[in-house]
């Protein structure tokens, strides 16, 4: 499994940016909570392969799926948690948040103030992601 700042990492397909080359449609894992984005283990000698060409033609953007393949790769998201197939990060978001309450509830139960702790931030720092997002989606439902 991926983990990041102690939250499961979940599988998407994002665009990462690699120096001046903007790489559309890879497959990533990226946390919900701090940030942080990788490029999945399992295709990362072709995403290298492919920025350096791009560098190497100096192009501004390329489109990951236009020169590698990854169906053949099975479970390509095997490492995450989640996966985030763009269907609505809201219910990807109350998933963690449960996740992070059940195992705030182990470390009540097994006295660890430190976990505790980081659960509680993690907890903070996902709600307020929720309550961005359900803001976000409620002002483009008003302006459709």
């Amino acid at each position: 499994m991926g983990f990041c700042c102690g939250a499961g990492m979940i599988g998407s397909f994002g665009s990462v940016r690699h120096y001046k080359t903007m790489v559309h449609h890879v497959p990533i894992m990226y946390c919900p909570v701090c940030d942080r984005i990788e490029v999945l283990p399992a295709i990362a000698g072709e995403y290298e392969i492919l920025v350096e060409y791009a560098q190497g033609d100096n192009a501004p953007e390329v489109d990951f799926r236009e020169f590698v393949n990854v169906d053949h790769i099975a479970n390509i998201f095997e490492n995450c948690v989640m996966i985030d197939a763009g269907n609505n990060f809201g219910d990807i978001l109350k998933q963690q948040i449960d996740l992070s309450l059940d195992l705030l509830g182990a470390a009540k139960m097994l006295e660890d103030d430190s976990w505790r702790k980081m659960l509680n931030d993690r907890l903070v720092k996902l709600t307020e992601r929720l309550q961005q997002f359900n803001k976000r989606k409620q002002t483009s439902n008003r302006s459709a």
